[in-house]
Formats: C-alpha cells, sequence, structure tokens
C-alpha cells in the first residue's frame, strides 16, 4: 500500500468516542470512505446519516466490506474478539483501550496476534498532544537535567454514569492507566514499584461497585526517579490534566496554560478570562484527530506502529499493581503482577 492511497476505514462502536472518531476519520485527506456500525443498528444509521458517511447494518457487514483498516470503539468486554478478528483478516486495527478487561484477556490477545505483522495501534492520545510530546523531547534532550519528580494530575469535574462504574474496571484501570502511560513514555523509564490509597467522598455507587472516587499513587521509576499521580471525579473547577517533570536543571509542565483550572490566592494574581476545559474531549481534541492521522500513515505503510498492544499491557500492569496496593495497603513490586 502507497502513502498516495486514499483508504476505506470501518468503525466499530457509534457512541461518543466512536461518533467524534468518524467525524474525524470523514474529514482526513487521505480517507476516501467510512463505513460505521455497532451493536445498536439504529444508533449507526442514525449516525451515519448524520455524518453522511456510509452505514452497515452490523459488525458481520462491516468485516465484508472491503476494508483497509478498522478502528475499534465499542465496549471493552468485545476489545478483544473484534481486534483478533480483524488481525486474522489482516486489517490494520485502532482500538480505543483498554485491548482487554483484565491482564489474562490482554495477554491472550497478545499471545494470538505476536507471530502477524498486522498492527494494531492502541489509543493512548496523549501520546500525540503537542505538550506531552514537548515534555518527551525535553527530558530526551537532557536540559532538564536528572529527572527527581513527576507529579501528574487527572482530575475530572464530575463522574460518569453510574452504570459505567461496574464495568469501567476502576479508576486505576480506567482513568489513571493513562497517567502510567504517558510517564512510561515521556521518561523512557519502567515502573518498578506504586503505593495507593483511595477514598469515598462522593456518589455511594463507586463503594457499591468496589471502587474509589480519589485516590493518590505513588511510583518509583527503574532509575529512582520519584512519580505521584492525583486521580479524582470529582474536580469542580473543571478538567485538570498536567504532567509536571521536574528535573536538576529546569522543568517542563504539561497543562499550565489560560484555561487550568487552578486559582491563585495570591494577592493581585491576575485571574485567567478563559473558561477550564469541560473535559476530555475538548482538552484532547487535538491529539485526538493526531493519532487517526498516524493510523492513516499505518494503515498505508508509511508510519510504524506508535503504540502497541505490548505498550497497554506495561501501562496495564501499573494499573493492576494500584489495585492490589490499595486492597492491601502496602507497596507492591510491578513484578507481582507481571504474567
Amino acid at each position: 500500500m502507497t502513502s498516495h492511497k486514499a483508504v476505506t476505514l470501518g468503525l466499530a462502536g457509534t457512541g461518543r468516542i466512536g461518533t467524534a472518531h468518524a467525524e474525524t476519520l470523514k474529514n482526513l485527506p487521505n480517507v476516501a470512505n467510512v463505513i460505521v456500525a455497532d451493536a445498536d443498528a439504529e444508533r449507526a444509521r442514525t449516525t451515519a446519516t448524520k455524518l453522511e458517511v456510509e452505514f452497515a447494518p452490523d459488525l458481520d457487514a462491516l468485516f465484508a466490506a472491503d476494508l483497509d483498516g478498522i478502528i475499534i470503539a465499542t465496549a471493552t468486554d468485545s476489545h478483544p474478539e473484534l481486534i483478533i478478528r480483524a488481525v486474522d483478516a489482516g486489517l490494520p486495527v485502532f482500538c480505543e483501550k483498554p485491548v482487554a478487561a483484565d491482564i489474562d484477556g490482554t495477554l491472550a490477545v497478545l499471545d494470538h496476534i505476536q507471530s502477524s505483522s498486522v498492527p494494531v495501534q492502541i489509543g493512548f492520545q496523549r501520546r500525540f498532544d503537542a505538550g506531552y510530546r514537548a515534555a518527551r523531547a525535553a527530558v530526551a534532550s537532557g536540559s532538564l537535567g536528572w529527572l527527581h519528580t513527576l507529579r501528574a494530575t487527572t482530575l475530572d469535574p464530575a463522574p460518569p454514569p453510574a452504570e459505567y462504574i461496574p464495568r469501567s474496571g476502576g479508576i486505576f484501570r480506567d482513568c489513571g492507566v493513562h497517567d502510567f502511560d504517558i510517564i512510561r513514555w515521556v521518561t523512557g523509564r519502567e515502573v518498578v514499584e506504586v503505593y495507593t490509597t483511595g477514598a469515598n467522598r462522593g456518589e455511594r455507587f463507586f463503594v457499591d461497585a468496589g471502587d474509589v472516587d480519589t485516590a493518590a499513587v505513588s511510583l518509583r521509576l527503574d532509575d529512582n526517579t520519584l512519580a505521584t499521580v492525583s486521580l479524582t471525579r470529582y474536580n469542580g473547577s473543571g478538567y485538570d490534566v498536567r504532567l509536571e517533570a521536574l528535573g536538576s536543571k529546569a522543568n517542563a509542565i504539561v497543562g499550565l496554560d489560560d484555561r487550568s483550572p487552578l486559582t491563585s490566592v495570591e494577592p493581585d494574581y491576575p485571574t485567567s478570562p478563559y473558561p477550564a476545559y469541560p473535559g476530555f474531549m475538548d482538552r484532547f481534541r487535538n491529539a485526538y484527530t493526531e493519532e487517526l492521522v498516524a493510523f492513516v500513515s499505518v494503515v498505508t505503510g508509511t508510519l510504524e506502529n506508535p503504540c502497541s498492544p505490548a505498550d497497554a499491557l506495561e501501562a496495564f500492569y501499573v494499573a493492576e499493581a494500584c489495585e492490589l496496593s490499595r486492597a492491601e495497603r502496602r507497596p507492591v513490586q510491578i513484578t507481582e503482577v507481571r504474567r
């Protein structure tokens, strides 16, 4: 396949993120056609009509179409089957995280696809955000000196719907996994130990699901850099996602701008006239576009896969260790959960 070939892409799943992906894809220059499908056929039909893209009545019809690649934005429990089906059909895959709902499921997918040359790109969109890319470049250049501390936050302004929480995998697998991935990616280091705690001061449905609505995470990297990750579903001032890379010579701060939901109480410090980001789709709009631009290049064979299932597995190991640490109230080595 050559870089100038316009491709036809299938998209499975027309919920919020799937619909956003379809709208992005249809406007990319190297995409000739987008075909959407969903377990809810009417939802897919409505999306196709609204976006003026093609409609497939079910996933079988989608896979039967003449596709060059497929985007999977369905429920998590369907990811393994769809990834394997696409790879077996020779179709490059873009799949929203996670690969599977748990480590064993992820390993089963990796085991099935490891002998295939068909690329599978996992959707960790922060890798395509300009700020995180600049921080990674700064770390790699040595301009920060050696890192002593990383501070990451993913603070949601309001919780997801109650029905989502029991199938979310919990705050570490659903939310913190983005921070774990980006800390690995920005630093080029691996996490070796975690210590976490969590609390519930919000809705009862978090407790009922065995989850927490707020968590504090301490990480040790393999070069003894320390990192903290703060997570909550209740940051009323707005969506606050940042990464502070603090070095012996300088620092690099991602997500610090006029829309950061930070209120200084210092006298005479100016208040930003701009509203905070209301959620992840607004904060990472450009990153979501860039990861799909990258996927089209993966499909056409002009770019190496920028985020493999093996990368996703490493972040998942950290999330799994965090859950164990919270449950047992102790530091956990990543080796304890690695299969």
